[in-house]
């Protein structure tokens, strides 16, 4: 049963019904009506009373039909009901899983860029934690180790020394898309793509982190919240205004996409008629991460890169005679003072950022409040919407969203893992791993340890740590971006379950996620939203 539900919803209409367990039968579900609505005798056989395979406008006619046998008023009664969203594709998907035997992992099918993996790898991620906590995977021919377990996911991200962040994602060990980028770039007047915070370690990380941390201060991000909720209720209505006629709408491109675009391109300072192409920008920088596509499509992403760095290079040197209040101006104007910032280390440079060096923490920047806020608010509506009591619950006490939001972080995990290079021979979780090794810590398994979170796979805001999870990493590349990432989710939160009454999941939607293993979010979510 994956993914799993603390509650179904199905059509029920019964001449026969189970009213006592066959010895060592279990009771997995019931209702008012069926106490015992489903059951499950051993691992292997599992007894449901409702219909999957019924649809309401076929048992409408049916109870109708059954009048005079079950009186007007229960008739009445289970019509009214057909109103309300029902489970059948969920308990569909279950039994197609048990018959194709895909509920029984076998780490030989696993594969990094398989597309079925990709969709739901929390399976295979879980057998791993029990089996083999550190997986050697493959990617483009080379050895890749999957830390999988949340103790080893920490030892690794507070031990720089050892493991190392200077890695490459974009073509490990091709040759061939090494030299046609740089000839690309040389062609196109592009900028060095130039390792900082995400791709450096101490002491050079120490210094772009001081210095960025003067740029995006948490005054900063305080600031843009009367921003992101005008944003946000903007969108909702909307939203509302396009489903007024009660048709359904793409809450990805509607809301989720929109909200975090905005947001970030206002703390950059680009202009609304820049957006569209801020979004093209932000896809193509993700374009090759996790992903398995061609030396062709990586250069056209590269392309697009190439146009980003023009753009930002000129609004930063507009800055410089024009300075605003923005992050651009920050970044230009930010400096380390040795004594004052309690900088002892004589290898950590005082040297202002470089052009280069500001481009490369931009687009880190446009990343990580971008795509990943993105994949974060359509996972947030989707649970909330597969969980109608946690709705209500958000509704009656939106004090409630910060929990929600972490909850989601938790199961959601948009950022799925990250690379570490071995720097010396080590040993971890029992393997041996050598110098130049390459592994994943792969955060979205770790947020899903059962010896660390109780009921891990389940949806429960307002569990004991809830706010322990890895979803931004943990040491001292902890996302810069995390506070934002919370305010928006926060307030994106606050304003759907204030303005919102109810949200519906159509029926359409076949929950397909983009095809990577880093970067996990839904293409689309169709949804039908209630104005509260």
């Amino acid at each position: 049963m994956d993914p799993p539900a603390d509650e179904i919803r199905l059509i029920h209409s019964h001449q026969d019904q189970v009213l006592t367990l066959p010895p060592d039968g279990v009771v997995l579900a019931g209702a008012d009506r069926c106490p015992i609505a489903m059951l499950a005798v051993g691992e292997h056989l599992v007894g449901l009373q409702g219909h999957p395979e019924f649809q309401p406008e076929f048992v409408g006619p049916l109870y109708e039909s059954r009048t005079e046998l079950l009186g007007a008023d229960a008739v009445a009664e289970a019509q009214a009901s057909l109103s309300a969203p029902c489970n059948q594709e969920l308990v569909a998907d279950w039994m197609l899983r048990f018959f194709d035997g895909s509920h029984e992992v076998d780490l030989d099918d696993f594969g990094l860029f398989d597309p079925a993996v990709q969709q739901c790898p929390h399976a295979y991620y879980a057998k791993m934690r029990e089996s083999a906590p550190v997986y050697e995977a493959t990617a483009g021919g080379a050895a890749l180790h999957l830390i999988t377990r949340y103790d080893d996911v920490l030892e690794v991200v507070r031990d720089p020394e050892t493991f190392s962040s200077r890695f490459d994602v974009g073509g490990r060990g091709n040759a061939e898309l090494a030299r046609r980028t740089k000839e690309l770039y040389e062609n196109e007047g592009g900028y060095d793509r130039v390792g900082t915070m995400l791709t450096a370690d101490p002491p050079e990380h120490t210094r772009f982190r001081r210095l960025v941390s003067k740029a995006f201060t948490p005054k900063v991000v305080n600031d843009l919240e009367p921003a992101v909720r005008e944003i946000a209720a903007a969108l909702i209505d909307q939203m509302l205004a396009a489903t007024a006629g009660g048709g359904s709408i793409d809450v990805v491109e509607a809301f989720a996409v929109p909200l975090p675009v905005a947001v970030i391109a206002r703390a950059l300072n680009v202009p609304d008629d820049r957006l569209a192409d801020f979004k093209r920008w932000s896809d193509a920088s993700i374009a090759g991460i996790g992903t398995n596509i061609s030396i062709e499509e990586r250069l056209d992403a590269e392309r697009e890169v190439i146009e980003f760095q023009k753009y930002f290079a000129e609004q930063l040197e507009r800055r410089r005679t024009e300075p605003q209040d923005d992050l651009l101006t920050n970044l230009l104007n930010a400096r380390i003072d040795r004594d004052g910032d309690d900088v002892a280390d004589e290898a950590v440079s005082t040297e202002p950022l470089t052009t280069a060096e500001m481009l490369s923490i931009i687009q880190q920047l446009l990343v990580a409040g971008n795509e990943t806020t993105t994949k974060m608010l359509t996972e947030m509506l989707r649970l909330l919407a597969e969980h109608p009591a946690e709705w209500e619950a958000l509704r009656a006490d939106p004090s409630r969203a910060p929990a929600f939001v972490e909850e989601t972080l938790r199961l959601s995990t948009p950022t799925q893992g990250m690379f570490r290079v071995v720097k010396k021979d080590t040993r971890l979780a029992g393997v041996d791993l050598p110098a130049g090794a390459h592994v994943v810590v792969m955060f979205s398994s770790a947020n899903r340890d059962r010896l660390v979170f109780e009921d891990s796979d389940s949806f429960c805001p307002m569990r004991d740590g809830v706010s322990s999870h890895l979803a931004f990493g943990r040491g001292i590349h902890f996302c810069l971006g995390a506070a934002l990432a919370r305010l928006e989710g926060r307030v994106a939160a606050e304003e759907l379950s204030q303005r919102l009454r109810s949200v519906t999941l159509s029926a359409s939607n076949n929950f397909e996620y983009h095809p990577s293993f880093l970067l996990r979010g839904l293409k689309r979510l169709e949804i039908q939203p209630l104005p509260a």
